[in-house]
């Protein structure tokens, strides 16, 4: 889709909030924040974009990568088996590439949630592990150690995704309560800049400031949302009454997302 898409993203970045919801989009379909800004990075570089249409598409994005989250929430464990089956025939037997295609997205999508239900099954000996539940009450009490957990996380993983996918599966198991969750949570969105940092690096000084636009929001949203911690929670936990962890980090990443990039959207211009 490289060359359609290219066009496609010049064609629908004119205003602020097309571009905010194409960004969302695009990163829904593509199930991947990183992919969609190192095309922005380079679309910006090849003077195709300007930054101010690049900013924006990168908050839809950040939005658009919270979907992952909210489906891992889901307990879909009962259905796995099936999504794969189900996936591996269509891509295997479908004559239209567009089958195929949605063939792919099943099993892919199936075999992350196998991997997540593995891994949540995995990390369940931890609980009884003094050393590692001593470790967690640490970086729980400690907001900023949890950002810098979730930012080296990422940073080695390439994906956001992946390593909420893991906080989820660990807090399934009973060993990350909610406190200690969503500062890793919020480092996990700093360090998925890192994909868009190296993709600048030797790219033009407009393209670098994409990837330096793309740090700062998640790094001052950060911040912001360290500050009023504890509202934040309150919040989380009304907007996710059911008790289920794993729903409330879902819920956490998108609001998260959400209310950074309506916190963001007054003053895109200074910004800039």
């Amino acid at each position: 889709a490289g060359g359609n898409l290219q066009k496609i993203l010049k064609e629908v970045t004119s205003n602020p909030i097309k571009s905010l919801f194409f960004g969302a989009i695009v990163t829904i379909a593509i199930q991947s924040s990183s992919a969609l800004t190192v095309m922005l990075v380079g679309l910006v570089n090849a003077g195709l974009l300007t930054l101010a249409q690049a900013i924006s598409v990168i908050m839809g994005a950040n939005i658009g990568t919270t979907m992952t989250a909210q489906l891992i929430a889901f307990k879909l464990s009962d259905y796995i088996t099936i999504l794969i089956f189900i996936g591996f025939l269509m891509q295997l037997l479908a004559r239209k590439s567009r089958t195929k295609y949605l063939g792919q997205v099943m099993l892919g999508f199936g075999i992350l949630m196998l991997g997540m239900d593995m891994m949540g099954k995995a990390v369940m000996p931890l609980r009884n592990y003094p050393g590692f539940v001593h470790f967690i009450e640490v970086f729980s009490s400690n907001p900023l150690l949890g950002i810098g957990i979730g930012m080296i996380m990422t940073v080695l993983i390439q994906s956001s995704s992946a390593t909420i996918g893991i906080l989820i599966a660990m807090a399934g198991q009973g060993l990350i309560p909610l406190e200690g969750a969503i500062p890793v949570l919020l480092g996990d969105n700093i360090g998925t800049c890192i994909t868009a940092v190296l993709a600048s690096l030797r790219a033009n000084l407009t393209a670098k400031r994409v990837a330096a636009a793309h740090v700062m929001f998640n790094v001052i949203g950060s911040i912001i949302f360290v500050i009023f911690m504890p509202f934040f929670i309150k919040f989380v936990l009304i907007v996710s009454p059911d008790g289920d962890i794993a729903r409330q980090i879902a819920n956490a990443h998108s609001a998260f997302n959400i209310l950074n990039t309506l916190l963001f959207m007054p003053f895109v211009n200074p910004f800039i």
